[in-house]
């Protein structure tokens, strides 16, 4: 598919480890008490929160923790009011970065965000600079050793599907983001399971970053996504992947 995130790729090779999954847990966490604050409650009314609680389930998040977060958004529990705020810039190699937040502190978080960019060779960028790079878009991987490319395509183009590949040992199929949990119905019916299913921002079109830009931009990559108000990182680089092993 054209505009590939390869972000996407190396961060599900991360979340492997407990101390990620801890990580993405706190992240959904958050995602789950926004939306139920901004639209209620009731999955069937608020598409956001559905997408979060879709999100959280293909993790393996406990009920429990879901329905927490929701009653904290809701304020039947007490709960953080966070700020979304979304930073757009660029880093070395000339690679665009779309970096989603939620925040208790606006000064701490776009303080940090401009040190990082500052640190690894990238620069804060205009709003507007960068967003018009992606399209929102639904992301459903699926382990390629439970089924095959010729039965994915039987199953999925009739239920909203609208490109897949594989990457790294994992069909990733993209759809239109109201379309992601009929996808994943589908899926679910055919007992296929599902490694995640997000609602993520991917590049339209790529660029090209090698040499010390790539392994600098990586790194900075890992930072963004590490920090604790980031919720999101996309960016549009194509970096090599014998550049993307020698960082792991």
């Amino acid at each position: 598919m054209s505009g590939h995130s390869k972000w996407a790729t190396i961060r599900r090779k991360k979340e492997k480890t407990d101390a990620a999954r801890g990580k993405i847990f706190t992240k959904l966490i958050k995602e789950i008490s926004v939306a139920a604050r901004a639209g209620g409650g009731d999955e069937t009314g608020n598409p956001r929160l559905r997408t979060a609680v879709l999100t959280a389930k293909a993790a393996n998040m406990p009920a429990a923790n879901i329905d927490r977060a929701i009653k904290k958004g809701t304020g039947e529990l007490p709960g953080t009011v966070y700020d979304e705020i979304v930073y757009e810039g660029y880093g070395p190699g000339g690679a665009a970065l779309l970096i989603q937040t939620l925040t208790d502190n606006r000064n701490r978080t776009v303080s940090d965000i401009r040190h990082l960019l500052t640190k690894y060779g990238g620069s804060l960028g205009e709003t507007g600079s960068v967003n018009w790079m992606f399209e929102r878009r639904g992301l459903v991987t699926i382990s390629t050793e439970v089924t095959t490319e010729d039965d994915l395509l039987e199953l999925l183009l009739d239920h909203g599907a609208d490109d897949f590949s594989e990457e790294e040992n994992a069909f990733e199929v993209v759809c239109d983001p109201e379309n992601i949990e009929a996808v994943k119905n589908a899926l679910d019916e055919a007992g296929i399971e599902i490694l995640s299913a997000e609602i993520t921002m991917l590049p339209q079109s790529t660029v090209k970053v090698e040499g010390s830009n790539a392994s600098t931009l990586l790194k900075l990559m890992e930072m963004l996504d590490d920090h604790e108000d980031v919720q999101t990182v996309s960016s549009n680089f194509d970096i090599d992947e014998d550049i993307i092993d020698d960082a792991e």
